[in-house]
C-alpha cells in the first residue's frame, strides 16, 4: 500500500462517519456535492510542487499529518474574546474550532440575515441550493474538495436588494489549544443582492498553540451594481496552517474590493478567484503578507475577466525577515468575449535578510484583442539613506525601521475605504510592525553595498 493511498484511505473513514450526521445529509443536492467533492479529492489527493500552481508551496507537512475532526468546540468565554472586538460592528458572528456559537455572537435583525451555515443546512432552506458549492471549482484545487466534503458550518450572509450596511459584518473564528492535530473546514456563504452594499471581515485567530488546519472556503456572490468589501485577516498560532480560498462571482457593475492580512500562521494559502461574469465590473485585489521565522506565506490569485468593459487591479506587499518565505502567483485571464478589458497587477516586496526569500509569478493569459493589462514586481531592501536621514534626526534604529516598514505597509491601507474595517486593519498592522521592527537584527558590516534600489523582476 503506497503512503498516498494511506492518506487518502484516512480521509475516507473520517469522511464515512461524517456523513452520517452530517447536517443536512437528508438533502440529495447536498449529499450529492459532498460525495462527488470527495470522490474528486481520493482522485487527486493533496498537490505537490510538480503541480504548476503549488510549484512554490510543498504541503508535506499538511499531507504527512493525521488531523481528526473536531466534533465539538472548546471552551471560550467572552473575557477570552475583548481583544478580538470591532468596534461598530453591524453583526459579529463567533466560530470557534469551526463550530457556530450562537450565545456568543451578536445578530442584526432586518437588514441582513446572518447565521450560522449549519442552522441554515438544518432548516433545509430552499435558497441554498442555487448557491452553495455552484461557483467553487472543486476539480481546480484539492483543498477546495476536501472543503466541499466537509461541509458543516460557516457563515451565512444575506444582504437584500438595496440594503446598506453601517458597519462590517465581523466573522471570527477561533481555534482553540490543539491538543492533537485537528481540522476546521470553514464554509461561507455571502449573497449580496442587486445594488447592496457592505463589508465583511473573515478573522481567523488561536486561542492556545497546537497543531491546527484550517481550510476554509468563501463564496461571495456580488449582484448587479453591488459594492462589496472583503476583508481576510490571517494572525493564527505559528504551529498552525491556514488553506484559504475566496471565490467572487460578479453580476453586471458590480464593484468587489478583496484586502488580505497575513500576519500569522505556519503554512499559509491564500487563494483569491474572482470571475467578473457581468459587464462593467471592477474588482480589486489588495494585500499585504507580513513573516519572519520559518513562515511560509503562499498569495494565488486568479482573476477572470468573462465579460466586456471590465476592470481589474492587483496589489500586494509582501515584507519578509529571517527565513521567512513569501509566493505571489498572479494570473489574469482574459477570455476571448472580454474586450476592453483593463487589468494590472503589481507585487512590491521588502527583503529584510540574506536567508528570507520571495517566488514572484505575474502572469497574463489573454484571449481577447481589445485589451489593456500590465504586470511586474519588485524585489528591495530598507532604503539605508532614508534610514540614515532618520537617525540624524534623533529617531532611534528601532523607530526608523518601523516608520520605514509602515510607509510600506500604507500603500495596502490607502487602498482601502475608510471606515471600521480600515481603521481595525490599520490597527493591527502598526501592532506587528511594532513587533517585527523590534526583531529585526542589526545591519551586518556588508549592508551599504547591498542594491538600496528596486529590483524589476518581469
Amino acid at each position: 500500500m503506497t503512503t498516498a493511498i494511506q492518506k487518502v484511505e484516512g480521509y475516507l473513514e473520517t469522511f464515512t462517519e461524517f456523513a452520517k450526521h452530517a447536517p443536512g445529509q437528508k438533502l440529495p443536492w447536498l449529499r450529492k456535492l459532498r460525495e462527488d467533492a470527495f470522490a474528486r479529492f481520493c482522485q487527486v489527493g493533496f498537490p505537490t510542487t510538480h503541480d504548476e500552481d503549488w510549484r512554490f508551496t510543498n504541503v508535506v507537512p499538511i499531507s504527512r499529518t493525521r488531523f481528526t475532526l473536531a466534533e465539538k468546540p472548546g471552551a471560550v468565554k467572552e473575557s477570552d474574546l475583548r481583544s478580538w472586538q470591532l468596534p461598530n460592528a453591524a453583526a459579529r458572528l463567533l466560530f470557534v474550532d469551526g463550530h457556530f456559537r450562537s450565545e456568543l455572537s451578536q445578530l442584526q435583525n432586518g437588514k441582513v440575515s446572518a447565521s450560522g451555515l449549519g442552522e441554515v443546512l438544518l432548516k433545509h432552506e430552499s435558497d441554498l441550493e442555487s448557491h452553495l458549492g455552484r461557483y467553487l471549482d472543486t476539480n481546480r484545487d484539492a483543498f477546495s474538495a476536501l472543503n466541499t466534503a466537509f461541509i458543516e458550518d460557516g457563515a451565512f450572509v444575506h444582504v437584500s436588494r438595496g440594503v446598506t450596511l453601517e458597519g462590517p459584518i465581523h466573522l471570527l473564528f477561533v481555534s482553540t489549544k490543539a491538543d492533537t492535530p485537528r481540522m476546521v473546514h470553514p464554509r461561507n456563504l455571502l449573497i449580496f443582492e442587486q445594488e447592496s452594499q457592505g463589508t465583511v471581515i473573515e478573522e481567523y485567530v488561536s486561542l492556545g498553540g497546537g497543531t491546527v488546519l484550517s481550510n476554509s472556503v468563501t463564496e461571495l456572490i456580488a449582484g448587479e451594481s453591488a459594492h462589496v468589501s472583503h476583508y481576510m485577516i490571517e494572525r493564527e498560532d505559528r504551529a498552525a496552517f491556514n488553506i484559504s480560498t475566496l471565490r467572487i462571482q460578479q453580476d453586471r457593475s458590480a464593484n468587489v474590493a478583496s484586502h488580505s492580512l497575513l500576519l500569522g500562521g505556519g503554512l499559509v494559502r491564500n487563494n483569491v478567484h474572482p470571475v467578473l461574469a457581468g459587464e462593467g465590473g471592477e474588482c480589486l485585489i489588495n494585500g499585504l503578507f507580513v513573516g519572519n521565522g520559518s513562515q511560509h506565506l503562499d498569495n494565488y490569485m486568479h482573476v477572470e475577466h468573462a465579460s466586456p468593459h471590465c476592470s481589474s487591479r492587483q496589489f500586494y506587499n509582501g515584507i519578509l525577515d529571517d527565513r521567512a518565505h513569501g509566493v505571489f502567483h498572479g494570473r489574469i485571464v482574459v477570455h476571448k468575449d472580454a474586450q476592453k478589458t483593463d487589468a494590472k497587477q503589481t507585487n512590491r516586496n521588502l527583503l529584510l535578510s540574506d536567508n528570507a526569500q520571495i517566488d514572484t509569478k505575474p502572469q497574463l493569459e489573454i484571449y481577447a484583442d481589445d485589451v489593456k493589462c500590465t504586470h511586474g514586481a519588485t524585489i528591495g531592501q530598507i532604503e539605508e539613506n532614508a534610514l540614515f536621514y532618520l537617525r540624524s534626526r534623533g529617531i532611534d534604529e528601532v523607530a526608523a525601521r518601523r516608520l520605514l516598514l509602515l510607509a510600506f505597509a500604507s500603500e495596502c491601507l490607502d487602498r482601502m475605504k475608510p471606515g471600521a474595517a480600515r481603521d481595525y486593519s490599520e490597527q493591527l498592522i502598526h501592532q506587528h510592525l511594532l513587533a517585527f521592527a523590534n526583531h529585526l537584527r542589526q545591519p551586518d558590516a556588508n549592508q551599504s553595498e547591498r542594491e538600496r534600489n528596486w529590483e524589476e523582476v518581469g
